[in-house]
């Protein structure tokens, strides 16, 4: 039996998967009480709202690993939900390129992963990729055909409707300063207001590691910011590649490369790099925000990650001051790419989990407490696969 004044759900965190979470509760549990509130004003402005909007396949994934299996599924739902809601999408694939012998030889290592994965791939030479792509080029690739791009916060505002219409409630600009676990309920507070309910989700994203850390849960990991700076090209050069073009990924790094991407808005996208934020949530180049820059800075585990990777952060770095650089890391793979076609785009912030031996956490993740779930780690490819994680952590809620 419900207390009086006791939702039965409360979600936190207005992103894509916080906002499908609530979705799934709701169709798990007809007519329950759910609360989620949000910190913004506006449902799916970081993550969300600054990614490359492609819906991914589960090609780059750990056979078995939650990001495998969850994006697999999470690519056909996109789909059909879009498809349901009439929310444009399409399916164009992509290109991974291999610009040398090196990331051939990683190039034919991810096929292998891909059929282990079952992916739908198609191993291409050189004279292939060219007569696919006659701007491209490169010693090989592989071509994914159930890629797709979209876009998120079209997708997350007709989650939020839906929620609306199952009788969910959605508080924005609703910041939380203190969680307070019970064996009854669990408190939600700040300066907005507090709300009791008996169970809790936290889709914290880049405060997730603060909110688990109010909720009195141990863990040794913290957020670590990496802004993901973004060029847009110039209208008259949307037509230069028709599929998405990625390079091969480094296996070590939880980072995809620089890749180019058309927009379902018609537009042609390049980036993005992966460079050390100073402020978590500042979106502006040279954003510090001093909270932030001490815990990060002040944090072993970061200190572990620079000492492993760093020629690839002073490469970010020297690539995200000097445009020529960022040019270059294109150009391997499209060499037709001038300077001027590199117009300003507004960055995005990745959150990424590290933990204190300097581990980059890969795999999503999620704690457990009596009454609450924690997603402490949910990147890419959160957005493709947000429905089914919605799912696995309403499992995980009930059970």
């Amino acid at each position: 039996m419900r207390l009086p004044g006791v939702y039965d759900y409360c979600v936190i965190g207005g992103g894509i998967v916080g906002v499908a979470t609530a979705y799934r509760l709701l169709d798990r549990h007809p007519g329950a009480s759910l609360l989620l509130v949000e910190k913004a004003d506006a449902l799916g402005v970081h993550q969300t709202g600054h990614n490359s909007g492609v819906i991914h396949s589960g090609i780059y994934y750990e056979p078995g690993s939650l990001k495998a299996r969850l994006c697999r599924a999470g690519a056909q739902q996109t789909k059909e939900f879009a498809a349901a809601h009439d929310i444009p999408f399409r399916v164009c694939g992509k290109l991974l390129v291999a610009t040398d012998s090196a990331e051939h030889a990683r190039m034919l290592a991810l096929y292998e992963r891909s059929v282990t994965n079952d992916v739908e791939v198609e191993l291409l030479d050189t004279a292939e990729l060219v007569r696919r792509e006659p701007r491209v080029t490169g010693v090989g690739a592989l071509f994914v055909p159930s890629t797709g791009i979209i876009d998120y916060q079209r997708v997350t505002d007709a989650l939020a409707d839906e929620v609306r219409a199952a009788g969910g409630e959605i508080v924005l600009g609703a910041e939380v300063t203190a969680i307070d676990e019970t064996t009854d309920a669990v408190t939600v507070s700040g300066p907005s207001g507090s709300w009791r309910a008996a169970r809790l989700v936290v889709c914290g994203g880049l405060q997730a590691d603060r909110l688990a850390r109010l909720a009195g849960v141990d863990t040794d990991l913290r957020i670590v910011p990496f802004r993901g700076e973004y060029y847009q090209l110039p209208p008259e050069r949307s037509d230069l590649v028709h599929t998405l073009i990625y390079p091969i990924p480094d296996p070590e790094l939880p980072f995809l490369g620089v890749h180019l991407s058309p927009t379902i808005d018609g537009g042609l996208t390049v980036g993005p790099n992966a460079v050390l934020g100073l402020a978590r949530e500042g979106y502006r180049k040279g954003s510090v925000d001093l909270r932030d820059a001490r815990e990060i800075l002040g944090y072993r585990g970061f200190h572990r990650v620079a000492a492993a990777n760093v020629r690839t952060g002073l490469r970010e770095m020297r690539n995200s001051v000097f445009k020529r650089g960022y040019l270059a890391e294109c150009r391997r793979y499209c060499p037709e790419l001038t300077r001027q076609d590199l117009l300003p785009r507004e960055a995005g912030i990745r959150a990424q989990a590290v933990r204190r031996d300097g581990t980059l956490v890969h795999d999503f993740l999620l704690e457990r407490t009596a009454r609450s779930v924690h997603v402490l780690n949910a990147p890419s490819p959160a957005a493709t696969s947000a429905l089914p994680i919605a799912a696995h952590i309403a499992a995980q809620l009930d059970a």
